[in-house]
């Protein structure tokens, strides 16, 4: 099967059970870029992200997105937002004026921040069962076909989590980029599989029935410059502590903040943090 992002040989890594589907799932590993996918993935989509899905009640039992909704002071999701909206500023001025596209945007959180913070005009697009949740909050979410008539006039897309959900990333990347106006930002996160390249069946990252797409740094570059964009390398810039500061505290199961939290020294741990995760070793988009 070549891969699916530069149609290269791949081999099979293995298969790992699913909890959720209760059946195994075929990992394959591309030898030129090094994307590793599911096979035979499962795209019963409104069975995977039901109601069940955003109480931590299915595939990923870590996540509470009502919760955060609810709560959008008191959710360790804070740090996420805090870090996304510092580095987002520093690839691309923020002001009332951006158009802030939130793809994947789950129960909205970004985006209601973003608007709150910056003044911007941020949207999200959802189609999983917590966006009507989002909407009767009040945040400003949509399915992708209501937006066909503003595509190319975002100024900044983000994309939190989702790439690793996606069956066919070259088709969900030229997506995004279709909402990017040129010179846009595309910024993610995704887990780095490159650390893990030789234990990614028991990488704990890899939930087999949603996490289908595993990117190291050259298979997200070789499929940013596939779909539009022109990769750049930006290395740590401030806000990423606080991304990875959520990331540690969801692994802990987590869920309110607290001073505690806060007092933790986060910027001077993201080096050695990073050197174990490679979160910010992956290129930011810039749509060409």
């Amino acid at each position: 099967m070549k891969c699916r992002i530069c149609q290269g040989p791949s081999r099979v890594v293995g298969e790992k059970q699913g909890k959720l589907a209760h059946r195994s799932f075929v990992l394959r590993q591309c030898q030129v870029c090094w994307f590793s996918f599911v096979e035979d993935p499962w795209l019963d989509y409104a069975a995977i992200y039901d109601s069940a899905y955003y109480d931590g009640r299915g595939a990923d039992p870590s996540v509470d997105y009502h919760f955060e909704l609810a709560n959008p002071n008191r959710t360790i999701r804070q740090f996420e937002w805090e870090g996304i909206v510092e580095v987002v500023g520093k690839l691309t001025a923020l002001n009332s004026q951006t158009r802030w596209l939130d793809f994947g945007c789950g129960n909205g959180g970004l985006v209601r921040y973003s608007r709150e913070m910056i003044g911007c005009e941020s949207i999200g697009v959802e189609e999983g069962a917590i966006a009507p949740f989002a909407r009767a909050a009040g945040i400003p979410v949509f399915n992708p076909d209501e937006l066909a008539s503003i595509e190319g006039t975002f100024d900044v897309v983000t994309a939190i989590e989702v790439l690793e959900h996606a069956a066919d990333p070259l088709a969900t990347l030229n997506q995004i980029r279709r909402f990017l106006r040129r010179g846009g930002v595309f910024f993610y996160t995704t887990g780095n599989a490159k650390p893990q390249r030789e234990r990614l069946l028991s990488w704990n990252y890899f939930v087999p029935e949603i996490h289908i797409s595993l990117y190291e740094p050259l298979s997200m570059e070789t499929a940013l410059k596939q779909t539009g964009f022109e990769p750049r390398y930006m290395g740590y810039i401030s806000g990423w502590d606080r991304i990875m500061a959520f990331k540690i505290l969801k692994g802990l199961r987590r869920k309110s903040t607290s001073a505690l939290y806060r007092s933790i020294p986060w910027q001077t741990l993201a080096p050695a943090l990073n050197k174990q995760f490679g979160l910010y070793d992956f290129p930011v988009g810039f749509a060409s």
